[in-house]
């Protein structure tokens, strides 16, 4: 049945279900990077093919997060996320048994699609079930398990990894997985849609996804000339997903909405900038830490828990501030902050203390919390809700492409300055310089992200 309130099931166990979905797709992303060196060299893996290892888990995801969300609309949220924790769930346990990067990376692609259909609906059902005026609490502490994942990824990662090898990292995984699927058997009654009985776009699915890995791929292509064929390729089948969607009766993407809501581009445009220029800090800063600092996996976690843990930590408190302040304000300082941190990591080395790693982590942090929580809610606010699914998704798709483009800038800096290569000590000089150019990059990005963020207007 549906039940568009949330009363047959209650709207603080809709926030349950989908807040501890929001934890465990973040942590597999985080805690595989604190394994990578391990893995790396027990499968003998290159810094491009390392990289692969959590590329393919994003670009995956990104490609599928709009039509799940489309799907979910029309027949059934909840449906949707119980097919995603389960494809989630089987593909953690059995990449926790691949013997080669082939069947590892494959598996990684699986994890990508179970993640796309929880991410393209957990935000959609807690929109769904609670009225505009608790929306912005509701989903800072929906943000807040996410960077909680975030937090305890790289911590407990790095313990699984020392102690008990980085294969215990995808059977945790799926252990949590089967916890959230038990749930919502359970205990989550009633489902939600907000499209019931439309037609899906199948043929406007293929050519957007198609466009969209050929996009971002290609970007990890760079500099072969390869690349730069997906990349146009990816460019025009996206016009041509553009101009298809404007004419189809039942699009999988509502381009008005675009069209419609300067609020909703722009706050979309923000976070695709925003996650663009901030993903690929715990991935550099794992290597960096592991390789140039000689920590062992467990240390390294433990430091690079500082950033996501002050998001965990004050995401409840921004998603507040955005119900009572313009979340234009809040987003933007926000941006602001994390701009400064992406400032002062160009200048690390190997003689920069400890200490101060974590004070800028912290600083980042700061930021990225009070960029995110307002920055969901703005986009959320400025749909339609017969479009949650889709709005859910298209900024979940923000994220996934902005972290897909994040990595593949530092894959395209170790291409340029490292090449196919594992990174050992010879090497550590060209790695430090590829970070510092990867850091250039995301600072300016981060600068964009700000003007994007103000450049939004009012929400409310």
């Amino acid at each position: 049945m549906d039940d568009p309130e949330g009363h047959g099931t209650g709207k603080n166990l809709v926030l349950l279900v989908a807040t501890m979905a929001s934890f465990v797709f973040p942590f597999m992303a985080s805690a595989v990077n604190i394994a990578l060196p391990r893995l790396g060299r027990e499968l003998s893996l290159d810094a491009i093919t390392l990289s692969w290892v959590a590329t393919a888990y994003l670009l995956s995801s990104a490609a599928l997060l709009v039509p799940f969300g489309r799907i979910a609309d029309i027949y059934g949220r909840k449906k949707i996320f119980s097919i995603g924790v389960v494809i989630f769930t089987l593909s953690s346990f059995f990449s926790g048994m691949a013997q080669s990067a082939v069947v590892l990376i494959s598996c990684r692609v699986f994890q990508g699609i179970g993640g796309a259909m929880l991410a393209g609906t957990a935000v959609a059902l807690v929109t769904t079930v609670f009225p505009a005026n608790q929306r912005g609490r509701a989903l800072g502490i929906n943000v807040a398990a996410t960077y909680l994942g975030l937090s305890l990824g790289p911590a407990l990662g790095g313990i699984l990894t020392q102690r008990l090898g980085w294969r215990s990292i995808f059977f945790l995984s799926a252990s949590l997985g089967l916890v959230v699927l038990g749930v919502v058997l359970w205990k989550l009654k009633g489902e939600w849609t907000g499209a019931k009985g439309q037609r899906f776009d199948f043929a406007g699915s293929i050519i957007y996804s198609l466009g969209l890995v050929a996009l971002v791929y290609g970007f990890t292509r760079l500099p072969d000339m390869s690349g730069v064929w997906l990349i146009v390729g990816g460019i025009v089948g996206l016009v041509v997903f553009t101009r298809w969607e404007v004419r189809t009766k039942s699009p999988v993407l509502d381009v008005r909405l675009f069209m419609d809501s300067k609020a909703f581009t722009l706050s979309n445009v923000a976070a695709l900038i925003h996650y663009s220029a901030t993903f690929a800090i715990t991935f550099l800063m794992s290597l960096y830490l592991q390789y140039v600092k000689g920590f062992n996996p467990e240390t390294a976690g433990l430091i690079l828990v500082a950033m996501p843990a002050m998001q965990a930590v004050l995401s409840p408190l921004a998603g507040r501030l955005s119900d009572r302040i313009e979340p234009r304000i809040i987003a933007s300082a926000g941006m602001a902050l994390t701009t400064v941190g992406l400032v002062i990591f160009i200048f690390i080395n190997e003689a920069t203390p400890v200490d101060f790693i974590v004070g800028n982590l912290i600083l980042v942090g700061c930021g990225y919390a009070f960029f995110s929580s307002p920055n969901t809610n703005a986009v959320m606010t400025s749909a339609p809700n017969t479009a949650y699914g889709v709005a859910s998704a298209t900024l979940a798709t923000m994220r996934q492409v902005g972290m897909s483009l994040s990595m593949g800038i530092a894959m395209l800096m170790f291409a340029l300055y490292i090449g196919r290569v594992e990174i050992t000590p010879e090497h550590y000089p060209l790695f430090q310089e590829s970070v510092r150019t990867c850091f250039i990059i995301f600072a300016v990005l981060g600068l964009g992200a700000v003007f994007a963020s103000l450049a939004r207007g009012r929400v409310r």
